[in-house]
Parts: structure tokens; C-alpha cells; sequence
């Protein structure tokens, strides 16, 4: 097997091949995490034939470390924090509350832009299968594992290409079910683990949800 993805439309297609248990089940539903589990979670629903939807989950970025994360929100007001690190670097709570405060908008401009006019899926009751394009510290999944159960989704998936192997342990630990293809160890990033990892626009993302949307109404399926 080739150690890494060609890009994340191949990742998805390989991922699709370990969830075909999935396949045409009318109570199943993907969220792909913005932006890069998108174009992942895009074959995943095209190929299993259920519906897709974005999840909406920002990292709360460490003050001058913004690549640390100190936690994630998610939508529906869910704050998941990182207590490793917040402690470790002795944040104050006027400093995560203010990171808070500025994701918040931005998780809101994207939840308007991704979605134009359309409600988000119903989740009560449904089988929720969470893609991303990979995952290394798990913080963004932790909180969006959090904010699907919130919307009462019966059973809560996480389907990733990659993931390293401490994330995915904590992962097992808070979803039902993890599927991930491969556990590199060492991990160091998700983007090492592909050829081709071009940063996904916003715009991308849109057309992908909007071509998945319009799918589902050609085949007069139920959105969801």
C-alpha cells in the first residue's frame, strides 16, 4: 500500500471502501469538518448515496502559538478546552474567552456562507459519520463529537484517512466508532501524509456542498 494519499478525493474513496456498512441507509448522514474534510467527505457521501452536510468547528488557537491548540468550539455553542495546555502555559480565562469570542464569529460567517439559505441536516436519531482530512491533536473532532451529540444524533462516527495514533486513542474513547485507515507513527502533520495537500478555498467547499445537495434532489432522495 502507498504510504501516502494521492490527494483528499483519494482519501475519500479509500476511506468510503471501510465504511460500506454505511451504504444507503436512510438514517445516516456525513459531516465533513471545513475545510479539508469537505472535499474527503464529498466521496464518502457520493459513494455510500446518503446526504452531506458541514460541521462547523474552529480550533482556539494558543496567543502567539496559533498553530497550539488550546481547544475547539463547534456549532451550537459546544467549547471543548484543551486542560494539557491550558494549564501548562497558565491561560486566563479572559484570554480563552476572548479566542472564543473571535471564532465564534468566524464559525457563524462560514455556517451563512457554506449553507446559503438551507437549514442544517436533522440529526435526531440519525447515525452522524464525522470526516475530516486527518487528525493530530483531535482537539477541532473532540468538539465536533461533542456538538453532534448536543443535536441528539443516536450514533456518532469518526471517519478519517489519517490520524495519529494518540488522537485517535482519545477519539475511541468519545465516539462510538473511529475508522481511520492508517496511524503513522511518528505522526508530525496531516499534510505529510498526502501528495497533493493545496489548501481547500471556502469556495470549494460551497460548490461541493452544493453539488451534493442538488444530487440528492435530481435522485428525489430526502435531503436528509
Amino acid at each position: 500500500m502507498r504510504e501516502r494519499f494521492q490527494n483528499r478525493e483519494e482519501a475519500g474513496q479509500r476511506l468510503t471502501q471501510a465504511l460500506q456498512a454505511y451504504a444507503g441507509r436512510p438514517d445516516v448522514v456525513v459531516l465533513a469538518l471545513p475545510r479539508g474534510g469537505v472535499p474527503v467527505g464529498f466521496e464518502v457521501a457520493r459513494a455510500l448515496g446518503v446526504p452531506l452536510d458541514v460541521f462547523v468547528v474552529r480550533k482556539l488557537g494558543t496567543p502567539g502559538q496559533e498553530e497550539l491548540a488550546m481547544g475547539a468550539i463547534a456549532s451550537g455553542g459546544v467549547r471543548v478546552l484543551n486542560r494539557e495546555v491550558v494549564d501548562l502555559l497558565g491561560l486566563s480565562t479572559r484570554v480563552i474567552d476572548a479566542a472564543t469570542e473571535r471564532e465564534e464569529r468566524e464559525l457563524q460567517r462560514r455556517e451563512q456562507l457554506y449553507r446559503p439559505g438551507r437549514p442544517p441536516l436533522a440529526l435526531e436519531g440519525k447515525v452522524a459519520l464525522l470526516v475530516d482530512d486527518g487528525v493530530a491533536t483531535g482537539s477541532t473532532m473532540k468538539a465536533a463529537v461533542a456538538g453532534v451529540r448536543q443535536r441528539g444524533a443516536a450514533r456518532v462516527v469518526v471517519a478519517v484517512p489519517v490520524a495519529s495514533v494518540e488522537a485517535e486513542g482519545e477519539l475511541q474513547a468519545l465516539a462510538d466508532e473511529v475508522v481511520c485507515l492508517r496511524t503513522p507513527d511518528p505522526f508530525y502533520a496531516v499534510g505529510l501524509w498526502y501528495e497533493d495537500f493545496a489548501q481547500t478555498s471556502d469556495a470549494e467547499v460551497r460548490s461541493l456542498l452544493d453539488r451534493a445537495h442538488a444530487g440528492r434532489e435530481a435522485e428525489g432522495a430526502p435531503a436528509g
